[in-house]
């Protein structure tokens, strides 16, 4: 019922737009878990000093300011899926109504991989990009399968919505330095075949799956409109969404996925 009601709410705010303050509305214990994704890296405000870079302006925090949900915030750049079960995945329990989590790009190595797509070229791009998707579909499931799993026995009754990633670049865009288009297309590929393992194997455990790509068509880097960082400064935040990016991309595709 409190979960109903609350997914209400924000699906009415969302057609309207962020709006500030919810009266009255119900109160869900919501567990924010995972990566810089869903920690807010890239979008400024930061809660603390820590090296989570939890941010006021990623999107649990917008779901919980505007739905008035108690907010355990977990998430924290740099999160693997074993940072996850070892760090995070403690704040869960009985009485937890709502799961929010993004994970799997650290365990592909998305740091190394875009730094080999930057020095190494078209050819250094394309090995790194094989040997993630060669990771991605032959490691990584078992990894999801065992952290979904923790997540369901330790909060039997929430609502759990996985969160995938963006397309990075607009294929033809309008940058006309850095990374050629055949390298973007290899990274955008990466994208691709994470976000279907993390689909398939959310599909399986019962949650739900919020594809953010749609909503960041036309956002990309190199659109000319984009909602992610290229590479920027400080260097953590390159290749991340801006605040825009997390509460026109991620946060919509989260109220989608409730439904």
């Amino acid at each position: 019922m409190l979960r109903t009601l609350a997914t209400t709410v924000v699906a009415a705010l969302a057609s309207i737009g962020l709006t500030s303050g919810v009266a009255n509305a119900a109160t869900l214990d919501y567990v924010a878990l995972g990566d810089s994704y869903s920690s807010g890296v890239g979008a400024g405000n930061y809660l603390d000093s820590s090296s989570c870079k939890r941010s006021s302006n990623a999107y649990p925090a917008l779901y919980a300011g505007q739905t008035s949900a108690s907010l355990d915030f977990q998430a924290c750049s740099g999160a693997k899926t074993s940072d996850v079960l070892n760090n995070q995945v403690s704040a869960l329990s009985e009485s937890t109504d709502l799961v929010t989590i993004s994970v799997g790009g650290n365990d592909a190595g998305f740091a190394g991989v875009m730094q080999d797509c930057i020095l190494g070229g078209d050819s250094g791009c394309k090995t790194a990009i094989d040997n993630a998707k060669a990771f991605v579909n032959g490691t990584l499931p078992g990894l999801l399968e065992k952290t979904y799993g923790e997540i369901r026995s330790r909060a039997p009754e929430a609502t759990v919505v996985v969160l995938g990633y963006p397309h990075f670049y607009k294929i033809g865009g309008s940058c006309s330095v850095g990374l050629s288009d055949t390298s973007r297309g290899y990274i955008n590929s990466g994208a691709d075949a994470l976000d279907s393992v993390i689909q398939k194997e959310a599909s399986e455990a019962g949650f739900a799956f919020a594809d953010v790509r749609p909503a960041f068509t036309g956002h990309e880097i190199c659109s000319g409109a984009a909602w992610l960082h290229s590479v920027t400064y400080p260097i953590d935040e390159s290749y991340h969404p801006t605040a825009t990016g997390q509460a026109q991309g991620y946060y919509p595709s989260l109220v989608a996925a409730l439904g």
